[in-house]
């Protein structure tokens, strides 16, 4: 199998993949909110695009990018059992492997294939593996997804407004590219993070009183 990482997509490995990351892909992403409600609760003037490029740059954006390219270099076993022991929270955990569980059976039932119930980004890069798809688009539009979901979550959870969100997520383009060029050639060594406030949100979530998002 020859394994592309730089090709173009073809138009149908595009609406592939486009399909996959959408937001109408039923894993369920719409009801995790990355500790993003804890931390809202807890600073309502929390500045939200940098709380998500934070969250892209030294959390778990950079990490998924990274793990997603373990995915797709046959490193997919390590790469989960890492993924999931760097998990800091219990919640956070859940968060990636319910969602890479429900690609996973998508993937199985929609499209025939055979992916095992990997966490969410080892999965996804386990699949384009599979199906030969160009890594760095895969690595790009996973990163767009990941800030497009959160910030979805922001919108029900403060008065951004969509122009606004749509703004935020416009800039945010430019750190998901800055992501994803800096992790070419990163390997599972590379795995690690300094989005505390991200991280210790996650953790209080789960003691939130009331609380929209599973996460």
């Amino acid at each position: 199998m020859g394994i592309a990482t730089e090709m173009e997509p073809t138009a149908e490995q595009l609406m592939m993949l486009t399909q996959w990351l959408s937001p109408a892909f039923p894993i369920g992403a719409f009801s995790y909110s990355h500790g993003l409600e804890q931390a809202l609760d807890t600073e309502p003037e929390l500045t939200i695009e940098d709380w998500l490029a934070d969250c892209l740059r030294h959390g778990a954006g950079r990490n998924d990018a990274i793990l997603i390219r373990a995915g797709f270099a046959a490193q997919a076993e390590e790469a989960d059992a890492l993924g999931r022991a760097h998990a800091p929270s219990r919640e956070r955990a859940l968060e990636s492997a319910e969602q890479g569980a429900a690609f996973a059976r998508i993937l199985r039932q929609a499209f025939g294939m055979d992916v095992p119930d990997y966490i969410y980004p080892v999965a996804l890069g386990h699949a384009a593996r599979v199906q030969e798809l160009p890594l760095e688009p895969v690595v790009l539009l996973y990163l767009h997804a990941f800030a497009s979901n959160l910030t979805s979550a922001a919108q029900r959870l403060s008065p951004l407004g969509q122009s606004r969100a749509q703004e935020i997520v416009r800039r945010l383009g430019a750190t998901c590219k800055e992501v994803a060029d800096q992790t070419r050639g990163a390997g599972l060594d590379d795995i690690g993070g300094a989005a505390w406030g991200a991280d210790v949100a996650s953790m209080r979530h789960e003691t939130l009183g009331t609380r929209i998002f599973r996460t």
